[in-house]
This record gives structure tokens, C-alpha cells and sequence, in this order.
């Protein structure tokens, strides 16, 4: 007889599963009496059954990209789709300095920054100084007895160094790099004949083997085990092979990655040759920061992997749809922490022929002019002809929440409780759920996570609403369309249901607001200006200064000459425009990056007298609107 049952793995129905077969074969007797050797050993096997079904079940999911765990197999399986994850990337920074020989009686025709480490941090970041180097040697031009090197890029990390000996002899030689925290971009590769020989070839890293003929001189990267990496050469037909007795010299930056964004002040360490080579004693140079490290990023994750891989896989190596740019741009871009492309037959009029490419830097809001140009440049070996990649700056959809927090006094204080909301409320606001493209704000699922927050909290009142920063150019005629990607709620018939900050206009004496009145269809309206005399006492000045589509969730102002605005945020000026959303699920729409804004947000006690027994009949109970508050304009 069988087993009654092979897929269970609770070790109690195991250890059932084997008396329900004794029971039935009859040989064996006192297995059913819990105090009998007899018993010790059915849990002995139960035991042994349990341990190697969970073992079966844990291999089997390492087999697969899907449910493996480990980072080895997972890189692994990913090196099967022809994809090698990110390594950590070296914080950069910017820094200019000059060399003064006038001490010299002759001076060099030129001067040498000797490759390797050239500064530290000039004071304790983080309780850790940090030492910056550069991968390859700068030469300058000597002129009047200086020699200037502006905007030199140095990189975070130790600078090391290792070398291999090429034998032919052994079949299972292998170039391993045994350090961790490697920057693979700024891995550099030389091959010389021999040892001692002055004959230098430099190699460079290839990413696929599309191109690569059987003369090139090329390395390939493998991720193994520890994060460490393996450097695999050419076999003669794609790349060329190593001889016998080659001398690999491997010269790469070991790095700390994001932990070193943000120092912006330097200590000169390097070194200085002349044009023949001789070493130059000079008095260390001041230096001065140009742009202060950043763009440090920590290896990619075992979840980005997963996500990134099956993707570049699909793509093959071409921009065609969305969603192949969507994979192809962090490998072009590493420092990339989201990205959303869309096709112009999206748009409202159509674009044909264009795609849409917003990106959302790790640092910071807004790629340079020179970086867009770059990525652009690097797409057209993916892209198709005809084409064409424009970028769109991020635009931030903020969410705003007020909320009510009913607790039971006898079970937690108010103040703490507050504490206890507004720290995983911020949590939740940097969680990966949210900050990046095509993101949703799910709304049961954040009044649940206040509700969840402590065990005194008996319910929440939330309302919502969203908000775009739209900013001002004053002096001049401009028009503006402010899209939020949801439909508007209508709140109010008579209007009134949108509201912005205070701005001041050309011809216009004083603050003036923007509002709506919708239209008889329900789905469009006009935009108004006016005034406030008293806070609840609001006088239009200027009627048909726009319109709104509450439907597509869009407002459009006519050409207006804007003077001043009552917001400034980051040295611009800028229009708060909130609405209420017709649906409390809020999305990023295509180039919409959301933002749970806690600054702009509040979370109130309120003593639920019910349930604390203060006030059983209700007669004191706190009653809390679902409803946001009728003010007409944001202060």
C-alpha cells in the first residue's frame, strides 16, 4: 500500500501519513502509543521526511529566475538570458586645481597626474574619511610655469592593482579579482608579451558579441561568487587569445559606493611626472570643488535583477517597444533609479514617430542637457530608424493626506501614537511602492497601515487630495497645462472644486487665485481669477481664463503675464495647484512620478470616547468629516 499522502510537508501529517500505512499493513503494532520506542522512531522519520521535502522544495526554486533567493544562483540564472547585473557604482566628484612652477628653473613642457589616488575627504564624513582616485593618467600642457587641470573626475574608492601570468599548460586557469565592491566601469586592462616586456595592449570591456571581431582586444565580465568578478578573454573567434606567458595587469577602484554622496570638500594626495617622467616636488595644490560627489549606487539588488534580466532578454538588444527603452536605459544609465517611456501615439494630439523618455535620476529631480545627449547617442545602435527620443523632465504628482486617528486613551498616548503613524507613514512614502514610474497609491491599503500601527487605534478618517508644483515664468506671456493623470472629483456644481496658491498678474491690483465652474456636460468647465475680501469671501476679476477637463484630469490657463507668485520652493517660482481625485487610488501616469508629501500633510488624535468606556452613550463622541475642508485657496 502507499502512502496516503506525499505532499504534505507538516511534519504531523507526515508522521499520520506513515500510521495510517502500518495501520493498514498490520506487521507492526504499538505505533499508535505516543510513549513507545516504536513512536520515536515514526518521528524520527517524519523528521527526515520533513528536512528533505523542504530541502526538494527549496532546490527546486533555486532552479528557476522566478523563485530563487541566493544571489549566486540568481546572477547565475540570469547570466543564462546574456545579462550581467550592475556593480556598485564609485561616487564621482568634480575638482579643479593648478600646479605653480615658478620654483622651477626650467619648467616641463607638460605634467602627468599619475593614475591611482590623488585626494581625500577633507574633513570626517559619517565618522569615515574617504580616499578619491582616478583610473588613468591626466597630462596637461605647462603655460606661463602652470599647468591647470580643470574639471578632473575622481572616483571614490581605493585604487588596486593585479596581475596574472598567462599559462597554456593549465586547462582551468581562471582571472579572478578577489575584492569585492568593484566599480566595473573603471576596471582597466593591459596585456603585455611577457613579464618584462615594454609591449603594452590595452583592452577594452565588450558587453555583448555582436560586433566583436576575432582581432580585437576585448575582455568579457562574469559576477561569481561574493559579488567577486572573473575577467574572461577572447578565444580567437571572438576577441583575441591570449599567448603563453602573458603578463595581465588589472588596475580597478574598490569602492564604498552611495555611502560617499555628498562631500564636497577635497585634500590634493596625488602625484606629479614631468614629460620625461621624473617624479615633480611641489607643495601640494589647493583644490577646488566643482561638483561635490555623488551618483554612488550600491550593487544592484537580487529584486532588480529578476525584474531588469528577462526584459534585456526580451528586447534582444533592440528599441522597439516601450518596454524595450524601459530595460535598455539603466544599462545605459546606471545612475538611473526609474524610468517611463511612452509613445507619442499616446498623446492628445498624437506625436507619430517619437517616444517619450522621462528618467528619474538617483540623485536628484533632473538629468543634465549633456547626460540626455549622451543616452540619446547610445540608443541609436538599439533604436529603429525613423524614430526619434525626446526627454521629458520629471514632474512630480504629490499625494496630501489629512487624517484622523481615533485611539483608546486607555491603551496608548496620543502623543506617541502620533509618532508611531507618522514614522511608518514615511516608511511607507520612501518605500519602492511609490517612488518610481508607473507607481499606484493605494488607498485601502494606507488607511490599514495606520490601523495597524498600534492596538489603541480603534479607526481613521483620511481624506486626499493631489497636488502639482507648477512653476512661473514671470514677465512674459506663457501658457501653462497642469496634468494630474486622474479624473477630478466635481465637488461642488457652483464651482470652486480646484485651488491654487496666490499669484499676481499683469493689470490685476493685488493676490489673485484660480478656480472652476464646470460645464453641463459634467466634464469640462472654465477656469476663473479672483480675490479674496475675507477668507470665505471670494470676488472674481476675470472670468474664461481657461479650461478644465475633469475627466482627463488636465487645466489649461490662456496666455497670461504672471508678476510674482507667493510660493517660491528652490529658488523658482511656483503655482500650488491641488484637486480632490475622483478616486482615492492615485496613479502615476505616464511621466507623473508620485510623492506622499508628509510636510504638507497632518495626522490628528482623536479620543475615541466610545470605546475607551469614557463615553459609552455617544453623546460626546467626535465626529470627524470624510470630507475635505472648503477653503478656496492654498495659503
Amino acid at each position: 500500500m502507499s502512502l496516503v499522502n506525499v505532499a504534505s510537508l507538516d511534519f504531523a501529517e507526515i508522521k499520520e501519513s506513515i500510521k495510517s500505512y502500518l495501520r493498514a499493513d498490520g506487521s507492526f503494532t504499538d505505533y499508535d502509543f505516543e510513549g513507545s520506542n516504536f513512536s520515536i522512531l515514526l518521528d524520527t522519520l517524519a523528521y527526515n521526511t520533513y528536512i528533505s521535502s523542504y530541502n526538494a522544495n527549496m532546490l527546486t526554486n533555486e532552479v528557476f529566475l522566478d523563485g530563487a533567493t541566493l544571489r549566486e544562483n540568481v546572477v547565475s540564472l540570469a547570466r543564462n538570458l546574456g545579462y550581467i547585473p550592475r556593480s556598485v557604482t564609485a561616487s564621482r566628484g568634480v575638482i579643479s586645481f593648478f600646479l605653480d612652477l615658478t620654483s622651477f628653473a626650467t619648467s616641463p613642457v607638460s605634467v602627468t597626474l599619475r593614475k591611482g589616488i590623488v585626494a581625500t575627504s577633507a574633513v570626517n564624513f559619517g565618522g569615515t574619511n574617504y580616499i578619491y582616485s582616478v583610473p588613468e593618467d591626466i597630462t596637461v600642457p605647462v603655460s606661463s610655469q602652470q599647468a591647470v587641470f580643470t574639471n578632473v573626475e575622481v572616483f571614490e574608492g581605493a585604487y588596486v592593482q593585479n596581475t596574472f601570468t598567462v599559462d597554456s599548460n593549465n586547462k582551468n586557469q581562471r582571472f579572478i579579482l578577489q575584492n569585492p565592491r568593484i566599480d566595473t566601469k573603471l576596471i582597466r586592462v593591459e596585456v603585455r608579451e611577457s613579464r618584462n616586456s615594454n609591449i603594452r595592449r590595452t583592452y577594452k570591456l565588450a558587453d555583448n558579441l555582436t560586433n566583436v571581431k576575432s582581432t580585437d582586444d576585448v575582455f568579457f565580465l562574469n559576477e561569481i561568487s561574493d559579488s567577486r568578478y572573473e575577467l574572461i578573454f577572447g578565444d580567437g573567434s571572438f576577441g583575441s587569445k591570449l599567448q603563453n606567458n602573458n603578463y595581465i595587469v588589472v588596475n580597478y577602484v574598490v569602492t564604498n559606493g552611495e555611502r560617499a554622496n555628498g562631500i564636497n570638500k577635497f585634500n590634493f594626495t596625488g602625484r606629479f611626472f614631468d614629460n620625461n617622467g621624473s617624479p615633480l616636488k611641489v607643495t601640494s595644490p589647493l583644490v577646488e570643488t566643482m561638483e561635490a560627489s555623488a551618483y554612488g549606487a550600491p550593487i544592484e539588488s537580487v529584486q532588480s535583477i529578476k525584474k531588469l534580466a528577462p526584459r534585456v532578454y526580451a528586447s534582444q538588444n533592440r528599441a522597439v517597444t516601450a518596454g524595450d527603452y524601459e530595460a535598455l536605459i539603466p544599462l545605459i544609465y546606471p545612475e538611473a533609479e526609474s524610468v517611463s517611456v511612452f509613445g507619442g501615439e499616446e498623446l492628445t494630439p498624437p506625436k507619430y514617430g517619437k517616444v517619450f523618455i522621462t528618467v528619474k535620476p538617483q540623485n536628484g529631480s533632473y538629468l543634465p542637457a549633456i547626460v540626455k545627449d549622451n543616452i540619446k547617442t547610445l540608443l541609436r545602435k538599439y533604436a529603429v530608424a525613423g524614430i526619434i527620443p525626446e526627454f521629458i523632465d520629471l514632474k512630480y504628482l504629490y499625494i496630501e493626506y489629512n487624517t484622523n486617528v481615533y485611539y483608546n486613551q486607555n491603551q496608548g498616548n496620543a502623543d506617541f501614537v502620533r509618532d508611531q503613524v507618522t514614522k511608518n507613514i514615511e516608511k511607507y512614502a520612501s518605500s519602492d511602492e511609490l517612488n518610481r514610474y508607473g507607481s499606484r497609491f493605494r488607498y485601502s491599503k494606507f488607511l490599514k497601515l495606520i490601523d495597524d500601527t498600534s492596538s489603541a487605534i480603534t479607526s481613521n478618517i483620511t481624506t486626499i487630495n493631489i497636488r502639482r508644483d507648477n512653476k512661473i515664468v514671470t514677465g512674459v506671456f506663457s501658457e501653462y497645462e497642469i496634468c494630474f493623470g486622474n479624473q477630478i472629483h466635481i465637488k461642488n456644481q457652483s464651482g470652486y472644486n480646484f485651488k491654487t496658491s496666490g499669484v499676481q498678474i499683469e493689470g490685476i491690483t493685488g493676490t489673485v487665485y484660480f478656480s472652476d465652474t464646470p460645464n453641463a456636460d459634467g466634464s469640462t468647465g472654465n477656469v476663473f481669477m479672483f480675490k479674496l475680501n475675507a477668507k470665505n469671501q471670494p470676488i472674481i476679476v476675470r472670468q474664461n481664463v481657461g479650461s478644465i477637463d475633469y475627466v482627463r484630469g488636465e487645466i489649461k490657463l490662456s496666455a497670461l503675464n504672471f508678476t510674482n507668485t507667493s510660493k517660491v520652493k528652490f529658488g523658482d517660482n511656483i503655482m500650488e495647484v491641488s484637486v480632490i481625485p475622483k478616486s482615492n487610488d492615485i496613479i502615476g501616469l505616464q511621466d507623473l512620478y508620485l510623492q506622499l508629501d508628509t510636510t504638507s500633510s497632518s495626522v490628528k488624535m482623536v479620543s475615541d470616547t466610545i470605546t475607551s468606556g469614557i463615553d459609552l452613550s455617544g453623546s460626546q463622541y467626535i465626529v470627524t468629516s470624510s470630507y475635505l475642508n472648503g477653503e478656496y485657496v492654498r495659503l
